[in-house]
């Protein structure tokens, strides 16, 4: 066997509302007031990242045809896959090579037993099961019978594993064509505003050479609830790094659509007033809105819990002994940032959220916490959880589809004029543990519009390979490249900041929207997120698409 993956990224998602609040590290009761962290009663820096994401259920099928020897007639097609001792081993075959693939992800998708389908009927059966993805092996069998194993529901998805080399050479390796699949532009390669060619999405709305399991063509709209037809896109030979990849993306959608996330202040978006709606309707988001009133009272009462003042002196003192820490701001300051940490807690385990947001940062909150809430949103991403600032929902989809793809935080900073292949990115929020488990060097300094507070000054890796998606406001079109670090500057602008090198035709990106927010992620993800897009009808515009 050939491919299996050696993966050196983690197969990660979101979490979903639904997810046991034990898994997002949420359980525990909350008390009145606010409450200290609940995964363990302590804020720890070495314990490695919570998992707050769903896994994939992949359901495996083996499809294969009966075919018994005629004399003086052709009686077989391609592959020795034609009877139930060929088919036993094949299906021992791909448990074996599934449970290697699983083993070698970092956050192990849900692998089914494998179901062996010889008819259409059986194959409709398999589809009563709860699962989110077919993984279909076509060894041999008709158009039909290959059609009806396609996952029966527009929301889950099907991918195809055919073998030339990897095994018994399938018939389906030859005979897969756009007779049976929907053809179109590969996601990465869409480009051009409203560009609707999306996977092959014709401008009035049809899709190119789509054959549903019906047999029909058929009009679709790629939504969070329907991810149209199987595409040539989604066939994979031999190397089953091709397929974790994609069941990588494919479990970032799943918990990404219906996420839940507290907006602290309300939700809003930057230049784009449609964007908190945008993100309920299309993406499904869960957005609970709690006010400042209510932060304000929960604050007072772990300001007044003599209890929890001394744990976050004792946090406080934790963090700034961490190698390449070094505090030029004052200590009470961070202190004060542990206390709004864990109000944080409180509220997001209350709603059962992985992910919170805050808007109105400075005015809202310097005034009772004497603080800003940079320091909390850094800490709640090194956790493991979703946390941005500004309450920004034109970036904040992205964020979170991307942060679970890739399994590690991800930066949203504001970003700057393209020149010379260089652009600049800014923010006072940024985790220092960029890559999931290390922490990047950090001067703890007051945040820089307001010149109060606390935040990280993080030193990002030079040299480290970057991904950003910049989309454009609230219209469903992401523009994405690949960068790299090139310095940490100290300019008169907010406290992290990165001069990136734009890979590819930076050019491109003088035209798109700025002054806004970008999302960064350590790390070479555009064709996740380039797949992923195309399943749930945003449309992805590769800047980097040729490096």
């Amino acid at each position: 066997m050939s491919g299996l993956p050696m993966s050196r990224r983690g197969f990660a998602g979101v979490s979903a509302a639904g997810i046991a609040a034990g898994v997002l590290g949420l359980d525990g009761g909350a008390v009145s007031g606010a409450a200290g962290p609940a995964d363990g009663g302590d804020w720890d820096p070495e314990r490695p990242m919570v998992v707050t994401a769903a896994p994939l259920r992949v359901q495996p099928i083996l499809m294969y045809a009966t075919q018994e020897r005629r004399e003086a007639a052709s009686w077989r097609s391609w592959g020795p896959i034609n009877n139930k001792e060929a088919a036993a081993e094949e299906a021992a075959r791909i448990s074996t090579e599934l449970a290697t693939l699983a083993a070698g992800a970092g956050l192990p998708p849900q692998i089914l037993p494998v179901a062996t389908v010889t008819t259409v009927e059986q194959a409709r059966k398999v589809h009563e099961a709860e699962y989110d993805v077919v993984l279909l092996y076509p060894a041999t069998g008709s158009g039909g019978l290959l059609t009806a194993c396609f996952a029966a529901k527009p929301e889950r998805d099907t991918l195809i594993f055919v073998r030339h080399r990897s095994g018994p050479t399938y018939y389906w390796y030859e005979a897969l064509s756009t007779r049976y699949l929907k053809t179109g532009a590969e996601p990465q390669a869409a480009s051009g505003k409203g560009d609707r060619h999306l996977l092959g999405e014709a401008p009035n709305g049809t899709v190119n050479g789509a054959v549903r399991p019906s047999g029909q063509n058929v009009p679709v709209t790629f939504s969070a609830g329907n991810h149209g037809p199987v595409t040539i896109h989604d066939v994979c030979v031999d190397d089953y790094a091709e397929v974790l990849w994609r069941l990588r993306a494919l479990a970032g959608i799943k918990n990404f659509i219906g996420q839940r996330i507290v907006a602290l202040g309300g939700a809003g978006g930057k230049y784009d007033g449609t964007a908190p709606k945008v993100a309920r309707e299309k993406y499904r988001l869960d957005i609970i809105e709690v006010g400042f009133d209510e932060l304000v009272k929960r604050f007072q009462a772990a300001r007044a819990d003599a209890r929890l003042v001394s744990r976050a002196e004792k946090w406080t003192e934790k963090y700034l002994a961490q190698p390449n820490t070094t505090l030029e701001t004052t200590q009470p300051r961070v202190a004060n940032g542990f206390l709004l940490y864990a109000v944080f807690k409180d509220l997001m385990r209350e709603h059962r959220a992985p992910a919170v947001t805050i808007g109105n940062c400075m005015s809202g909150v310097l005034p009772f916490a004497q603080t800003t809430p940079c320091m909390v949103l850094s800490w709640l991403n090194d956790e493991g959880y979703a946390a941005f600032c500004e309450s920004d929902f034109v970036i904040i989809p992205a964020g979170i589809l991307l942060r679970y793809i890739a399994g590690r935080p991800v930066f949203l900073h504001n970003s700057t004029f393209p020149h010379r292949g260089i652009v600049t990115c800014a923010h006072c929020t940024a985790p220092r543990r960029m890559d999931g488990k290390r922490y990047e060097p950090a001067r703890i300094m007051t945040h820089y519009e307001s010149d109060a507070g606390a935040a990280p000054k993080v030193h990002m890796t030079v040299g480290q390979e970057v991904t950003f998606i910049d989309p454009e406001y609230a219209t469903g079109r992401w523009v994405g490249f690949k960068g790299i670090i090139r310095a940490n500057p100290m300019l008169e602008i907010c406290r992290t900041q990165q001069d990136v090198e734009i890979q590819g035709d930076w050019k491109k990106l003088l035209a798109e929207a700025r002054d806004s927010h970008w999302m960064m992620v350590y790390g070479d993800w555009r064709r996740e997120i380039g797949y992923a897009a195309g399943k749930i009808g945003i449309r992805w515009v590769n800047v980097s698409e040729s490096s």
